[in-house]
C-alpha cells in the first residue's frame, strides 16, 4: 500500500494525503468527471507508440489525474495532470489501469 506525500494547491493550502493500492481497479477511461485517482502504469497490451506517448504526456506510475469534462459524445476527455489539462481518447485513457 502506498502512501503519497502532502502536497498543496495553487492558493499554497495543504492537500492531505491519499492512500492508495498498488493493484488497479479500474481504467481511466471509466471514470466519471470530477473524479481523482492514482495511475498505477500503463497497461502490458498498450501499443508501444501509445504507451510512449502516454508516459511522454506524464501518465506514469504514482502520478495523480483528475477527469475535468467529457465531450458532448463522450469522446475526448479532458484529464488533468501534474499541472495541465490534455485531451485523450477514451480508448487512450482505457490503456491507464488506476
Amino acid at each position: 500500500m502506498l502512501l503519497s506525500r502532502p502536497a498543496a494547491t495553487h492558493s499554497g493550502c495543504p492537500v492531505r494525503a491519499v492512500e492508495t493500492s498498488a493493484r488497479p481497479t479500474g481504467r481511466l477511461s471509466d471514470l466519471p468527471p470530477g473524479s481523482r485517482a492514482t495511475i498505477v502504469g500503463l497497461a502490458d497490451g498498450a501499443p508501444p507508440s501509445t504507451a510512449h506517448r502516454l508516459a511522454d504526456l506524464g501518465f506514469t506510475a504514482g502520478t495523480l489525474v483528475q477527469v475535468v469534462r467529457r465531450a458532448p459524445l463522450r469522446d475526448p476527455v479532458v484529464y488533468r495532470v501534474k499541472d495541465y489539462d490534455l485531451c485523450l481518447r477514451r480508448a487512450q485513457a482505457a490503456h491507464v489501469p488506476i
